[in-house]
């Protein structure tokens, strides 16, 4: 064998194992994905016959009054609730807007995203999560444990965890211990009218978020899509010549909107697919957006971190990287609204 043949034999570079073709790995690594999705997805959002979330009902459903087991008190009830949590923040507002601190007391529990559930960083009644606490006002119960809860610290139970009753509830029980006992956000003579925007608010914009991006197949995706849209344009359209919903004054209508808003561009656009347009790029619902924002104590109830902690933390099915985004920037949210005359001058004329 010459030289330059054994040159050659011995940089012959040696052949490696055989791999998988791209093809394959790519198949392969969707399919897993797709179907731990699927497991994922049905644990955390139970799904229509189409596709579409389909949101449990609440199950503590009593009320506050002299002729039920849980009469006005202060210092005798609880909000549990969750930063996060655009159900829960209705009640801080509520609780703000009426001055009811001192009657009411707050414990704020946080997601865990390993154990699937809302924990507390300390003991409450004996129990270090929400999972506990729902046990201790009914033993053996199998539902969801959700905030917000109001709570009943003399006879350790739930008196509601439905988030549109505790806000009525917050609204009209407790005047007597209130600040503002004379604010009234769901007055008699416009409840037919709050009620309708509840309704409508609710299906296509509260749970239309939520219905977007937590649906399981894309026509179900595509249908809450254009209704959330649809309804914001609609919505945008009435605030042109009314401050709020109802007229001049904020009601509970006006509240249970902006929990929802305020989550917009921070979350819902990005991590739910809610991206046609960014609530600030309405010319009346931006504005209308940064009023409620600028109400006496509102802004304390909002935290821009733990929602962005919480969607994009914890909510792996959706970014299963955990990957938080820097922004946006919500300073907008203290830029003057405007709107103080808005609807006036048409009344006037």
């Amino acid at each position: 064998m010459s030289a330059d043949n054994q040159n050659v034999t011995a940089t012959k570079p040696k052949q490696k194992g055989k791999s998988l073709p791209p093809k394959l790995i790519i198949w392969l690594g969707k399919f897993v994905w797709t179907t731990l999705w699927q497991l994922m997805m049905s644990q955390l959002a139970p799904r229509g016959k189409s596709g579409e979330y389909l949101r449990p009902s609440s199950q503590f459903r009593d009320s506050i009054g002299i002729d039920s087991p849980y009469p006005p008190a202060t210092g005798r009830y609880q909000l549990f609730v969750g930063l996060s949590c655009p159900w829960a923040h209705r009640t801080l507002v509520v609780r703000s807007l009426k001055g009811l601190e001192d009657a009411i007391s707050v414990a704020i529990a946080t997601p865990d995203p390993i154990q699937g559930g809302w924990v507390l960083p300390h003991q409450e009644e004996g129990c270090r999560s929400l999972a506990e606490l729902y046990q201790l006002a009914k033993s053996g119960y199998q539902g969801r444990c959700t905030v917000p809860v109001l709570w009943d610290k003399q006879t350790k139970a739930i008196v509601n965890n439905e988030s549109a009753e505790i806000i009525v509830i917050l609204n009209n029980a407790f005047n007597e211990f209130a600040q503002y006992p004379e604010l009234e956000l769901y007055p008699e003579d416009l409840r037919e009218k709050i009620d309708w925007w509840n309704e409508k608010i609710y299906h296509a914009v509260n749970n239309g978020v939520y219905r977007c991006g937590l649906a399981q197949t894309q026509a179900a995706y595509l249908e809450a899509c254009n209704e959330l849209f649809a309804t914001l344009d609609e919505i945008d359209a009435v605030l042109a010549n009314s401050r709020y919903l109802c007229g001049d004054c904020v009601t509970l209508a006006d509240i249970r909107l902006f929990t929802t808003l305020f989550r917009f561009d921070i979350a819902y656009y990005g991590i739910f697919k809610c991206n046609r347009r960014r609530i600030q790029d309405y010319q009346h619902l931006g504005s209308y957006l940064r009023d409620l924002y600028q109400l006496p104590g509102v802004a304390d109830t909002c935290d821009l971190e733990s929602v962005k902690q919480d969607y994009y933390g914890n909510l792996f099915p959706l970014n299963p990287g955990g990957i938080i985004p820097a922004g946006p920037d919500m300073s907008s949210l203290l830029v003057p609204h405007g709107r103080e005359n808005i609807g006036k001058s048409t009344a006037n004329s």
